[in-house]
Order: structure tokens, then C-alpha cells, then sequence
């Protein structure tokens, strides 16, 4: 008589994860500035209305919590349209930015040191 195995299902034990409300789309699933079509799907959510996220989260400080690049019509670049960047252990102030999240030498690019969040690890 033959042994069946059964397998047991692992998960990988990564950073938590959840799901957020796309802020790019405001969790409707449709490009909000209606590109290429006014049916086209959210680039960032795909449709979904739900993206993925590492958390903890924060606001995103470079665009506000929007997920859109300020100013413009593309998705944020600091947190790729989601709204929210993982948060940093024990947090303070950039002294680059002074908590901004935007580059002080070049206007409209989100700061290197604290990559727009406005905080870095203390």
C-alpha cells in the first residue's frame, strides 16, 4: 500500500501586509483623469479599488495622501499612487527637507534622504 503525502501550506512570514483604498482612483477602479478613455482602468489598482501595503503605513507627505504627483496628472513617485509609505521605526524629522518630503536643491522631485516620506529613522 502506498504512502500519500500531504502537503502542508506554508506562508512566508514577510513584513504584514493589508489592503488600503487606492488613493490614486479614491478606490473607484477608474483612472481619474480619464486616460486614455473614461473606462480605462486605474493604473495603480488595476480596477480593484484595493492596493497592497506594507504596513505600518503613514501619509505620504510628498503628495499629500493623494497618490498623485503634485501638479501634475501621473502617479506619485515617492509612493507609486498608493497614498501611504511605510512607516520608519522610531521617527524624526528629515533635516534635508524639514519634513516636506520635497527636495529643497530641486523643486518637484520628492527628497532623496527621507524618499518623501518627511521622516527617517531615529
Amino acid at each position: 500500500m502506498a504512502k500519500t503525502m500531504v502537503k502542508k501550506k506554508t506562508t512566508a512570514k514577510s513584513s504584514q501586509a493589508g489592503l488600503a483604498t487606492c488613493a490614486y482612483c479614491q478606490g473607484a477602479g477608474i483612472d481619474p483623469f480619464g486616460i486614455p478613455s473614461e473606462r480605462s482602468k486605474c493604473q495603480v489598482c488595476g480596477g480593484r479599488g484595493k492596493v497592497r501595503v506594507e504596513k505600518p503605513t503613514i501619509e505620504c507627505t510628498f503628495c499629500g495622501g493623494t497618490g498623485i504627483y503634485p501638479d501634475k496628472r501621473i502617479t506619485c513617485t515617492a509612493c507609486m499612487g498608493k497614498g501611504v509609505v511605510k512607516a520608519v521605526k522610531n521617527p524624526k524629522t528629515c533635516p534635508d527637507c524639514e519634513g516636506t518630503g520635497e527636495s529643497e536643491s530641486t523643486a518637484g522631485l520628492y527628497c532623496v534622504r527621507c524618499k518623501g516620506k518627511g521622516v527617517i529613522a531615529g
